[in-house]
């Protein structure tokens, strides 16, 4: 579109802008306090618009699209899933998906910083920085184990795929099948426990265990009995850990314009590799039968409670919200992007890429339950479970097995890697964000990033003992956990809506944008949204259980301990945070919530607040009119 002229009285404005510094600096901090000027180094931003793009497809779309959402899907009444699902998407999902990203972008802020919108409230940022910490800590181990399948894939016959190795028990047995059970004994059975099982009865083979899960469990892991057995170091998958954490930290060490690059690759081969395992998938025996077990609607399953808040559970973790990393994407945007068509697009493309992925996942899993004679529902799994256990077996079972196998892990490490980017990205950018420009020094990024990394990479080497799944469960379940991303959820919104305003934060939203978003968003930021996290959270609460690992071993009560510390470090960040900060500041409460709810304005807001703006012209705009191509503050073009 050709640039328009600037009007007589952007003109103006434009010239009495460079003479009447100070009346604009008044003005702007008439409803909140001015910081910034100079010594504060202009932030970067995107190279381009797709560079964010790109950024947040590839976190949010992760591990859990491909290894969570179809198991659910399945077990939570097929398409019908679908409803639920679809309905929180649009009541809790893009509601919050969009706070955040607009709030980095009005801000200028990272996932600390940008909670001087109400100061009294920073704890959200403090909380958010905790939590993806923790995130960054042990979610790098599934790249590590992801790592290690991926090199074990490059020999002529997968390791996995037999009972002829060194970590193989007696009890292996490399295929099962239930039809080959004549007269309550096993007729065929394979690998080395072979002749000790040839006349067992089939209730004795129950018992019995497949190459793989011996691989993952003897061999990958080589698990303990316990949480309190730590045992030695696997030197191998250490090595892989180090590996990743060194990839990470040179494709976060340079910041968005390095990182912008990279995710183009890490963010758009996963979908070539989807399809090409899907078109072979489909190409199997059994995959029609899988495809549908995945989407046969049960309608009787839309009355249980746990269908609903499977759906609200899954969306919060799919979507990254609560960990400050789209907050810290959404700050390198240029100030007047359009943030509000850019959530809806992401939105899609997440909640697509998970139920695409599930038809190539249930393929291969139809398959799978056709080879060994057995009922879907006996290989249908989720999390490391179906990554490291049901997909591998999958594979071993096709020909020309290492291809297919390497292709898969590679297309896990990059689902996983581009994640891992932007989660170390927004966790530097937070803590970078703490310190003004007069701290300012060249290096400060690489110095960060680099220090991120080795602390994350010392704490995970308690993950790669003989003990160490235990440890990292501890983390997935307590740390970054439902409970602690809708509980930070909850208070966003409670913040944003009643706090700072929904209508003046839509009107901040309108000048960066141009036109004011459906209402819909105010009323979801203002009501609904909260009541759906907070309904979810207290399900959760009601309903806990104690942590479990193979519904076996049950952790001692010193390790759920240390659990719901890890959960509470986060969530009580906020009222800690809100009570310290009352108390520390003088006069009656009403003064103080009225200095500690002002917010404190960046320097950028100078340049794109003019306080005489009238916001509700734009009431009328819509999104793709012609009326809307109009540069609110001229004067900075």
């Amino acid at each position: 579109m050709e640039k328009q002229a600037l009007p007589s009285s952007c003109s103006l404005v434009l010239l009495e802008e460079k003479k009447t510094h100070l009346l604009h600096s008044a003005a702007a901090a008439a409803n909140g306090t001015l910081k910034g000027g100079a010594g504060y180094p202009e932030r970067e931003t995107w190279t381009r618009q797709m560079d964010f793009i790109m950024s947040c497809v590839g976190f949010a779309v992760g591990l859990g699209n491909v290894w969570r959402f179809p198991y659910l899907c399945y077990k939570n009444g097929g398409g019908v899933f679908l409803i639920p699902y679809m309905l929180i998407v649009f009541v809790g999902g893009i509601p919050i998906f969009f706070l955040e990203i607009a709030l980095g972008q009005f801000m200028k802020a990272g996932s600390i910083n940008v909670w001087n919108i109400a100061p009294l409230f920073k704890g959200l940022g403090y909380a958010s920085m905790v939590i993806v910490f923790f995130c960054n800590t042990y979610y790098i181990m599934v790249l590590a184990w992801g790592f290690y399948y991926l090199i074990k894939s490059f020999n002529s016959t997968l390791p996995w795929s037999n009972c002829d190795n060194e970590w193989n028990t007696p009890s292996c047995i490399e295929i099962f099948r239930h039809q080959d059970c004549h007269n309550a004994s096993l007729a065929n059975a394979t690998g080395t426990a072979a002749a000790n099982l040839t006349n067992a009865t089939c209730s004795e083979l129950a018992d019995g265990r497949s190459p793989i899960i011996e691989f993952w469990e003897n061999k990958v892991l080589n698990i303990s009995a316990g949480l309190d057995e730590p045992g030695q170091v696997n030197w191998e998958l250490t090595l892989c850990l180090m590996a990743v954490w060194v990839l990470v930290y040179f494709c976060v060490w340079k910041g968005v314009k390095s990182t912008g690059k990279i995710v183009y690759f890490t963010a758009t081969f996963p979908y070539v590799v989807l399809i090409i395992l899907l078109v072979r998938g489909v190409t199997l025996p059994g995959s029609y039968d899988g495809i549908m077990y995945y989407i046969k609607p049960d309608w009787s399953k839309l009355g249980e409670a746990q269908v609903w808040i499977d759906a609200g559970t899954q969306i919060f973790f799919s979507y990254a919200i609560g960990l400050g990393a789209l907050t810290a994407l959404g700050s390198y945007n240029r100030f007047n992007n359009d943030c509000y068509k850019d959530a809806f697009m992401l939105a899609l493309i997440n909640s697509g890429t998970s139920f695409f992925a599930g038809f190539v996942v249930f393929s291969i899993l139809g398959f799978m339950a056709a080879e060994q004679g057995v009922d879907i529902s006996q290989v249908a799994e989720s999390g490391p479970g179906l990554a490291f256990i049901a997909y591998p077996k999958a594979v071993s079972l096709m020909p020309v097995a290492p291809v297919w196998a390497a292709l898969f892990f590679f297309m896990l490490l990059l689902l996983g890697l581009d994640s891992q980017f932007v989660g170390v990205e927004g966790f530097v950018t937070g803590i970078l964000d703490l310190f003004p420009g007069k701290y300012y020094h060249r290096y400060r990024r690489e110095i960060a990033v680099a220090i991120c990394c080795l602390l994350c990479f010392i704490i995970d080497l308690s993950m790669v003992t003989q003990g160490g799944m235990y440890v990292f469960q501890l983390f997935d379940y307590y740390s970054a956990s439902g409970m602690t991303l809708l509980w930070q959820a909850f208070w966003e919104c409670i913040v944003v809506a009643w706090v700072y305003g929904a209508d003046r934060f839509m009107d901040d939203v309108a000048r960066m944008i141009g036109y004011r978003p459906f209402p819909w968003m105010k009323w979801c930021w203002s009501f609904i949204t909260p009541c759906v996290c907070m309904g979810i959270f207290l399900f959760h609460l009601v309903n806990y259980k104690p942590l479990t690992y193979n519904n076996v071993y049950v952790y001692p009560w010193w390790g759920e301990v240390i659990g719901w510390c890890l959960a509470l470090s986060s969530m009580l960040c906020i009222p800690v945070s809100v009570l310290y900060k009352l108390f520390r500041t003088k006069g009656t409460f009403r003064e103080r919530w009225a200095h500690l709810t002002s917010p404190v304005w960046g320097a950028h807001h100078l340049e794109y607040m003019a306080p005489d703006t009238d916001i509700k012209s734009l009431a009328s705009l819509s999104p793709g009119t012609d009326d809307n191509k109009v540069i609110i503050f001229e004067s900075v073009m």
